[in-house]
């Protein structure tokens, strides 16, 4: 078989708006393939039931130190937990018996032990987040004159990325206990 400008096809070449169609569909292929992928791994995903679902966070096993007679500083622990399919942060922790209130980070050097300001914390989805005086902790200034005796309850409110405003009431316990 002949071309028309004399060049030689086989009968397996394409004409030309054959091969542009075919070219064309190959080059669509990649995109609807991968979009083809993330669909079923999106709908697996939601089937399982770990797409979309918003932090759960549960404030538990509340409890602030009972200061020091004359003292006011003080230290609250928390254990947070997250039921939820998204991971949340503690922004910030108040009290309204409380002058001050930060997330501090225990930190051990050969020099010594010190305490670091953060600014936030993770919870992660489906985990729990436990303070304690070697870790993460509430420093708590409580106002002046306020004493609390163990037994005695002390509202806080801690403030969470996704999940808000969490009122919970801290139970006094002694150091130690």
């Amino acid at each position: 078989m002949m071309a028309r400008h004399g060049t030689e096809r086989t009968a397996t070449d394409r004409p030309p708006a054959l091969e542009r169609l075919w070219d064309g569909l190959l080059a669509g292929l990649a995109p609807v393939t991968a979009c083809v992928l993330a669909l079923a791994g999106l709908t697996t995903w939601t089937a399982l039931g770990a797409a979309g679902t918003p932090p759960r966070v549960q404030v538990e096993d509340a409890r602030i130190l009972m200061p020091s007679t004359g003292r006011g500083d003080t230290a609250v622990f928390f254990r947070i937990s997250n039921s939820g399919g998204s991971a949340d942060q503690l922004l910030s922790v108040t009290s309204p018996l409380a002058d001050k209130a930060v997330l501090t980070r225990h930190v051990s050097s050969g020099g010594g032990d010190s305490a670091n300001v953060v600014t936030s914390t993770g919870i992660p989805a489906g985990g729990t987040l436990v303070m304690s005086s070697n870790s993460l902790e509430v420093a708590v200034t409580l106002r002046s004159g306020l004493h609390r005796r163990p037994g005695e309850s002390v509202p806080f409110t801690l403030r969470f990325r996704h999940s808000g405003a969490v009122d919970t009431a801290v139970v006094v316990v002694r150091p130690g206990s």
